[in-house]
This record gives structure tokens, C-alpha cells and sequence, in this order.
């Protein structure tokens, strides 16, 4: 399995556009958990609101593990048997997760180097998001490049939600929404690295050309890639590995 692509795909099935119900959402996950696919894949991704039908579908198997969402990363959080929160994920806070991995979620137009020195110095991590129901959800790729570029830039390790099942920028023929490509973030993290401009990366649509450019990523830059870019949460986790299957960046084992 490719490093690059290890733990990418954090599980949001519950979350719209998808809004599957809890119990299957959780019985998928553990499928694909014992799958050759579980490589890929990140924690399941629950709101503290729904804490009471998750511990009713995750009862009876073993621990499954959780992002949680939060609204103060600060709040103090349940404990079940069957759950095991790995990390949590919220808005803007006075303190940290604590000992959890904890996404402090902000609006691109408000990652400035200020910021991001912020969040690092508090032991945080950058939530960016990428998508929703209707288009001003999603960022132009201007906006978008500014925030990567100032998370990378000033060290600090970020995830993405919503609008990334794809691997490759597109307009949806349905909405009409642009919609960001996760090999498009992966190479424009790759191009911060390096010191490039990242808007480009982020807007070419050509998927064979982003494919290309993100399969020459080397070892070395993998790593510093997936140090920053740790994951983005898709209510599909299928699209995405398809999407991966396509351009030949996984192999398919069957």
C-alpha cells in the first residue's frame, strides 16, 4: 500500500450528502476495517450529538475507533466500552484536546501564519473545509492555496472535510458546485513544500497530469506530505478508493 494514501479516507457516511443511518454506517465501516482496503482508512467520524445511537450500534463488537465532533474541543467527553476517541474535531476553543489529537475547524479566509502559530503552539490541528450543501461551501482555489500554503508553511498538520470524493477538481454536472480533488490538495501540500505556487496544482482538472505529478512524489516528500495533510473525512469511502483504482495510483488485489 502506498504511504501516501495510508489512513486518508476518515469515515463520514453519517454526514450529508451521504446520511446513511448509524447502524449500517457502522457495520460498513467495520467491514471495510477488515477489507484490503482498511490501509486506507481513518477513524469514523460522529458529532457529539449522536453519541447515544452510536454506542447502540457500536454495542457488542469490539472498539471502534472515533473522531468526534465536538462544539468546544474543550468539552469534556463520554466514555463507552465500545468507542475509542482517537481524536476530536470543533470550532474555535479556549484550550486544547488535551492528550487527544484535536482539528480546530476555521474558515480559510481566517488561516493567516498568525493563526497557524497559534494552533501550533497549543499542540492543535487545522480543519479546513472544502465543501457542503450549497456552493459558497466550497472555497475558490485562490482561497483554498492561501490556507494551505499558510498551514505548510508554518508547520502545522491539517485535514479537510466535505466536496473531496473525487480525486481530481471538477464541476458536478447535478449542482454545478467546483468541487477541490484530493490528488489536486495532495500535490499542491507536496508544491508548499517545496517552496512552488500551489493555486495551479489546485485548479488543474487534467487527471492524468495531477495523476502523474502525484505518483513521482518521492519517499522522502511523502512523508513530509502526510505530516500535513493527515486526512479528509468523505461520507464515501468507495469513490475515493475508485477514484485511486482509476489512475492506477492503488492496486487492486482481487
Amino acid at each position: 500500500m502506498n504511504p501516501l494514501f495510508t489512513g486518508l479516507f476518515d469515515d463520514a457516511a453519517i454526514f450529508p450528502p451521504g446520511n446513511l443511518p448509524m447502524a449500517d454506517a457502522v457495520r460498513a465501516h467495520r467491514e471495510r476495517a477488515e477489507s484490503r482496503w482498511a490501509p486506507l482508512l481513518g477513524p469514523f467520524i460522529c458529532s457529539l450529538a449522536r453519541w447515544d445511537e452510536l454506542v447502540a450500534a457500536t454495542a457488542g463488537g469490539p472498539p471502534l475507533r472515533v473522531s468526534l465532533v465536538v462544539p468546544d474541543i474543550a468539552t469534556d467527553l463520554p466514555e463507552h466500552p465500545s468507542v475509542e476517541i482517537v481524536a476530536v474535531e470543533g470550532p474555535a476553543a479556549s484550550a486544547s484536546g488535551g492528550a487527544l489529537t484535536a482539528y480546530h475547524e476555521i474558515g480559510c479566509d481566517e488561516i493567516t501564519a498568525t493563526r497557524v502559530a497559534a494552533l501550533r503552539d497549543a499542540g492543535l490541528r487545522l480543519k479546513i473545509r472544502t465543501g457542503g450543501v450549497r456552493a459558497d461551501a466550497f472555497p475558490s482555489e485562490a482561497r483554498l492555496a492561501g490556507a494551505l500554503w499558510a498551514a505548510v508553511r508554518g508547520g502545522l498538520a491539517f485535514k479537510l472535510t466535505a466536496g473531496l470524493h473525487d480525486p481530481i477538481r471538477h464541476r458536478d454536472p447535478a449542482t454545478g458546485f467546483e468541487h477541490h480533488g484530493y490528488l489536486n490538495v495532495i500535490l499542491a501540500t507536496a508544491r508548499a513544500l517545496q517552496g512552488y505556487d500551489i493555486e495551479r496544482a489546485l485548479a488543474d482538472q487534467d487527471g492524468e497530469r495531477v495523476a502523474s505529478a502525484v505518483a513521482g512524489i518521492d519517499e522522502v516528500l511523502v512523508k513530509a506530505v502526510r505530516h500535513h495533510f493527515v486526512s479528509f473525512g468523505t461520507c464515501s469511502i468507495s469513490e475515493p478508493v475508485d477514484g485511486l483504482l482509476r489512475f492506477g495510483l492503488l492496486e487492486d488485489p482481487r
